[in-house]
């Protein structure tokens, strides 16, 4: 649009004021769309935020639109259609439980939350 100095400032600020540009808003639809849509997990989402540079706080708000219960039983869902792509492919147990992790770290779950759907799942 070719606006510059005091005029792009005065319009900056008017779209902040009137909530066109806030960044805590940007932040909670981003984590809603790729977990929902991509069915990423919160590590995968938060190092994208950060390579967005939103900041910490905003990126910590915007995970709080994860539901803790959804997020578990999500990744049991992901893993159960990956047993089922596996199941295919002769791999033995400890074969079939790296694949998985794996592919749950792919899509950014954390560790410890892998751990314990893997425990359940298999």
């Amino acid at each position: 649009m070719e606006v510059y100095g005091d005029k792009l400032e005065n319009i900056m600020s008017q779209l902040i004021q009137d909530d066109f540009l806030n960044e805590e808003r940007y932040a909670r639809s981003y984590v809603r769309g790729k977990y929902r849509m991509n069915n990423w997990g919160k590590k995968k989402i938060m190092i994208n935020l950060k390579s967005k540079r939103i900041s910490e706080y905003c990126i910590k708000k915007g995970l709080e639109e994860i539901d803790q219960e959804e997020y578990y039983s999500n990744l049991l869902n992901i893993l159960e259609k990956q047993i089922r792509q596996y199941a295919r492919k002769n791999l033995n147990g400890y074969q079939l439980k790296s694949k998985l992790y794996q592919f749950a770290a792919g899509k950014g779950y954390e560790s410890e939350v892998i751990s314990m759907a893997l425990e359940d799942v298999l």
